[in-house]
């Protein structure tokens, strides 16, 4: 039975104070949280990733906590996801081979092309940004008992990088894993802060904080939807600001 999960990640206005944008015809961009724990080895700041937009110069020397990694964006080669939180940690250790790892993140609407220094930043929404088509999940005891070869298939993750190691649960994407080209909205049109039918009607939420910020689960029937919905079948039910 294949079921998934979807969870908040990246660049907020709490950490690091501003929100990644999303533009007119969907695409955004994907930025990181600052890394907030020491690390065995220099991890990237914002100043070595590369943006379609000016960051603020405040963050440039920032170390960044990549996590989650899509190979081929800001220089990761695997994708892999790690979390320190139990909370989190168990219903992610769950996940089987086949079953999907939904990312989404609160963006601000940049106006204009994507160069567009312009920020509508009370114009804001919830989107899906990435999947992982799991390839395997293993908790932090799993993880240290992996032979060498096999914790190398981690060995980017911003949570191994860490001094010490602090992942509870560590996951992996196979080859149909990838940061989306166009984000699929989770909220509704008419207000950042009001979810669309993928959450309220397709989803079971956890049901504590704001919406935003909590992890969705769906069953197989409402996987499948959600599936063809990020493949652009059915994409017209989730209603967006760049659909016009």
């Amino acid at each position: 039975m294949t079921r998934s999960i979807a969870i908040n990640v990246a660049a907020n206005t709490n950490l690091p104070g501003f929100r990644g944008p999303v533009y007119p015809d969907g695409r955004f961009e994907y930025v990181p949280i600052p890394e907030r724990a020491g690390t065995s080895e220099r991890v990237p700041t914002y100043g070595d990733l590369s943006f379609g937009f000016d960051l603020p110069e405040s963050v440039l020397d920032t170390s960044v906590h990549l996590d989650p990694a899509f190979a081929g964006v800001h220089g990761a080669t695997r994708h892999t996801y790690g979390d320190e939180h139990g909370v989190k940690a168990g219903p992610l250790s769950e996940l089987s081979p086949g079953d999907s790892l939904f990312f989404y993140a609160t963006l601000s609407l940049h106006g204009g092309a994507p160069t567009s220094d312009r920020v509508v930043d009370d114009d804001w929404g919830t989107y899906l940004i990435g999947e992982f088509r799991v390839r395997r999940a293993v908790t932090g005891e799993q993880y240290e008992a992996l032979s060498s070869t096999e914790r190398e298939r981690f060995a980017e993750n911003a949570h191994v990088k860490r001094d010490p190691f602090d992942a509870k649960v560590l996951v992996e994407g196979d080859e149909k894993s990838r940061l989306f080209e166009r984000v699929v909205p989770l909220s509704s049109r008419e207000a950042g802060a009001t979810a669309n039918r993928l959450v309220t009607e397709l989803s079971n939420d956890s049901g504590k904080g704001p919406w935003w910020r909590r992890r969705f689960w769906y069953d197989e029937p409402a996987t499948a939807e959600l599936r063809a919905i990020v493949d652009g079948d059915g994409r017209e039910g989730a209603g967006a600001p760049w659909f016009g």
